[in-house]
């Protein structure tokens, strides 16, 4: 096990999990609006293995998808963070995804706990760069990845081999951001 990095944030703290926050990320899954460009809602069981699989990654690495709880505030807000895609053709990439309650939504929350994820990924490990991915209508996700200096690959688009074929979110937009453009947005943002 490698102790898992703690990144702070003016109003945020990204952190490993804690048993206590299981029943927050299962309401989190059963939410309708927050599954909303997801196939469908996480059953308990099925949350509960997803934390799990996203904290044996963690304790694994040491980084991952840390779960955000508002300083002085609400203790488990969703996660944020880096991780592999166990699928082709990502399957040496890192992505950079995040899953809040909705009561996190309209805050700049996503944006905030981002951009200590990427500084972590092209700093404390030497990234070149990270992916993140998406359905074309999850309209807030994309303009969190345009507030991140991230780019859509036009010619990146691709088909998610875990969602069933015929699927409306079948289809995902892929967008990038090298270290080069990152280092580049903190000098002229």
């Amino acid at each position: 096990m490698i102790p898992v990095a703690t990144l702070t944030t003016e109003r945020l703290v990204l952190r490993d999990w804690r048993d206590e926050d299981l029943p927050a990320f299962r309401s989190l899954n059963l939410d309708r609006e927050v599954r909303r460009y997801f196939p469908g809602l996480l059953m308990p069981y099925e949350s509960d293995a997803s934390a799990t699989r996203i904290r044996h990654f963690l304790s694994e690495n040491g980084w991952g998808l840390w779960a955000v709880e508002e300083r002085g505030g609400a203790p488990f807000l969703g996660f944020v963070g880096l991780n592999r895609p166990g699928f082709a053709p990502f399957t040496h990439s890192v992505e950079i995804g995040w899953r809040l309650s909705r009561n996190a939504w309209g805050h700049g929350y996503a944006t905030e706990a981002a951009r200590a994820a990427l500084a972590h990924g092209f700093t404390a490990l030497g990234l070149d760069e990270i992916v993140a991915f998406t359905v074309p209508t999850n309209v807030p996700s994309r303009r969190v990845m345009d507030r991140l200096s991230m780019v859509q690959d036009e010619a990146g688009t691709f088909e998610h081999p875990r969602i069933d074929e015929g699927h409306p979110l079948r289809t995902h937009v892929l967008y990038r951001l090298s270290h080069e453009r990152w280092s580049q947005s903190l000098r002229h943002p």
